[in-house]
């Protein structure tokens, strides 16, 4: 799939929106400044004085401060942003204070490095084209610091230590180490939940994800790999499936699998391991009936390339609704 134009000129629109923000903030930060600290106006003069005399002195102009150098300027320059630094932190200000930092550190608020599309701007393509997903939505709802154990007894509350555990390691080395994780166990014990929370933390850092329950993902696969009109649509769709940061694939086994389906499964599973793609499975399956299920291709790249956490007990769902219906009584 690929943006329309307006879709595109809509994601391009809000990042002019928020270098406009930025300027703004920076403007109004810098006359609150000037305003309390008259010395700190002075000074940025000076160093607009100094840049135009060096700049005169670079350009051979005559009379126009020829004796400056780099080797006389930046102790200079030096000195006066220390003492601009003092003066921010002695009337109660962040040294930094003037310094507005973008949303995305790698472009800029861009949406673009070295050419090439950023991060943050697949992660806006992703979100427009995938819209139907909700994960926008579902990653305000789920999220590390709401997790609870209050849910979980005995053998269930050490099973779901584990897989959180794993869950917030994947999610806060996932620059440094290539991981995969393969949740299973009893219906409505976490397992998506704690998928969705590793979302929500690569989205904050600027990382594309893409979130799919396995009938969705499957429909859409079998409707471009069917119809002959829609075959770069299909290469499209497929170069952000294989690409994005982190694909999720929820509910495993709730799709019509049949031997299309377990080679479509395969072969995504295969491309993302060799593009070191981090991919989370979350399925209600044991591994018994994933391997019954699927081929034993898919059942090697799982159980050799993923971390496999069991989670059980009651389904949280239910008991949600219990203690909402009592609490109404």
């Amino acid at each position: 799939m690929s943006l329309t134009r307006e879709q595109y000129d809509e994601i391009m629109r809000g990042y002019m929106q928020k270098q406009s923000r930025r300027h703004q903030l920076s403007l109004a930060r810098r006359d609150e400044v000037y305003a309390k600290i008259p010395e700190y106006r002075e000074l940025s003069e000076q160093v607009s004085e100094i840049a135009v005399g060096y700049l005169h002195s670079r350009l051979g102009e005559k009379g126009k401060n020829n004796s400056a150098s780099p080797i006389l300027v930046r102790p200079e320059l030096s000195k006066i942003a220390e003492k601009k630094r003092q003066l921010l932190v002695s009337h109660g200000f962040p040294e930094d204070y003037l310094t507005v930092s973008p949303d995305c550190p790698l472009c800029g608020d861009t949406g673009f490095v070295d050419g090439n599309k950023c991060r943050c701007f697949k992660q806006k393509e992703i979100e427009i084209l995938y819209s139907s997903s909700h994960l926008g939505e579902l990653v305000k709802e789920h999220n590390f610091d709401i997790l609870t154990e209050s849910y979980y007894h005995g053998e269930d509350l050490k099973r779901f230590r584990i897989a959180s555990a794993a869950c917030r390691r994947m999610a806060a080395q996932f620059d440094q180490v290539y991981r995969n994780l393969y949740l299973y166990g009893t219906v409505g014990t976490g397992k998506s939940f704690l998928s969705i929370c590793i979302a929500k933390e690569l989205l904050e850092t600027g990382h594309s994800v893409l979130y799919f329950s396995a009938a969705a993902l499957f429909d859409r696969l079998s409707m471009y790999s069917f119809d002959v009109r829609t075959k770069e649509e299909l290469r499209k769709f497929t170069d952000d499936l294989y690409g994005c940061d982190l694909l999720i694939i929820d509910d495993l086994g709730t799709e019509l699998t049949n031997q299309f389906i377990s080679a479509q499964l395969f072969t995504c599973l295969n491309e993302r391991h060799i593009g070191r793609k981090s991919t989370v499975i979350s399925t209600n399956l044991s591994l018994a009936e994933m391997q019954a299920r699927y081929s034993d291709r898919v059942f090697s790249r799982i159980t050799n390339d993923y971390e496999l956490y069991k989670l059980t007990g009651s389904d949280i769902r239910v008991l949600k609704r219990r203690q909402r219906n009592t609490a109404h009584q």
